[in-house]
């Protein structure tokens, strides 16, 4: 089989779908490159078929990692605004063969997925915020009124 070449494979995804840029499919696949080293110190080194559940923890754990708190920003500027997204990218990839899937895989595998203010923004918010996100709404009133 002979291998693709994955900017001519961009390119081709790219002359049909030009919702994501070019780089969002260059993080895609470092993502997985990152996710399956992980998955593979958990066993014993083994690289596997990662599914679209770990895919996204993957990309959620690398992206934090690389863009720390510009981690939204750098995405809406490549297009992508959820999990869904993740989920069209990597079956573009799929489609013209950069990826493989197994018969299980499909897109549905990230509609799922987390919501990028909780996965992203939070992290880096202040702790008074994530403080007062976990109160209950009486209790704000009740110390607001005071």
């Amino acid at each position: 089989m002979q291998e693709i070449n994955f900017d001519e494979a961009v390119d081709s995804i790219l002359a049909k779908d030009k919702r994501f840029a070019r780089d969002a499919y260059t993080f895609v696949r470092e993502a997985l490159d990152f996710t399956q080293k992980s998955v593979g110190k958990e066993t014993r080194g083994t690289i596997r078929h990662v599914s679209g559940q770990e895919l996204l923890d993957g990309i959620r754990k690398f992206a934090l990692e690389q863009f720390g708190p510009m981690v939204v920003t750098v995405f809406e500027e490549w297009g992508v605004n959820n999990c869904r997204d993740f989920g069209e990218i990597v079956f573009n990839m799929v489609e013209i063969g950069l990826l493989a899937k197994t018969d299980k895989d499909t897109r549905d595998d990230f509609q799922t997925g987390y919501d990028f203010t909780a996965a992203f923004r939070k992290p880096f918010w202040p702790a008074g915020k994530l403080k007062s996100e976990t109160k209950p709404v009486a209790s704000r009133e009740a110390t607001e009124g005071n």
